[in-house]
């Protein structure tokens, strides 16, 4: 083999690595978007169903029976909730990423995306006010004081801003999913056709 010949060899075989990893990258890159569209609608379901459950146990425990259950239900769904809140927020702006920006349904989208930011800080402040409250040491604080000590849901003074919480939480709820729901199936975002 001349020296000519080996130089074309090698550029050839080099030629076909380059697009061989081209190819991999973009199936890779395909499989990705792919997941990114379907991550969001597999992801929301249980942040609505955790945060809503959450919400009316706490109300009913506000205003019904404090009952040590409802306690339970409310912090426990309420951390899951946001937790899956999370998931759901970041799955949704990465699907929403190779949208058009001048789609027809952007504005729709837009609120869609601020109430999912705003479930974040609905319900993340009562889960922070609940882990300062359960703090050993802002429960040594309050004993001296002769306040109530252990559960946030049973101080007086935060019954007014958690029933608020819950009240617009449920609200925020209702609004994201609506509009998930519109850009779903009256828009098509993200929709399979045949």
């Amino acid at each position: 083999m001349s020296v000519t010949q080996s130089r074309s060899f090698s550029l050839r075989k080099n030629t076909h690595r380059t697009y061989g990893k081209l190819a991999i990258q973009a199936q890779t890159l395909s499989i990705l978007m792919t997941l990114s569209t379907h991550l969001h609608p597999a992801t929301v379901h249980f942040p609505i169903a955790f945060l809503f459950t959450a919400s009316l146990t706490g109300l009913l425990y506000l205003y019904w029976q404090p009952q040590p259950t409802l306690v339970v239900l409310t912090w426990w769904g309420m951390r899951l909730g946001w937790l899956g809140t999370w998931l759901a927020v970041l799955s949704g702006l990465w699907a929403q990423g190779d949208l058009p920006t001048q789609a027809p349904y952007r504005s729709l989208l837009n609120w869609h995306i601020s109430t999912g930011l705003a479930l974040l800080v609905v319900y993340g402040l009562p889960l922070y006010q609940q882990w300062l409250y359960g703090s050993k040491r802002r429960q040594k604080a309050r004993q001296p004081q002769n306040q109530i000590a252990g559960e946030l849901l049973d101080n007086p003074q935060a019954r007014l801003w958690l029933s608020a919480c819950f009240l617009v939480g449920i609200g925020l709820l209702l609004a994201s999913g609506w509009n998930g729901g519109r850009l779903v199936f009256d828009w098509g975002v993200h929709v399979m056709t045949k």
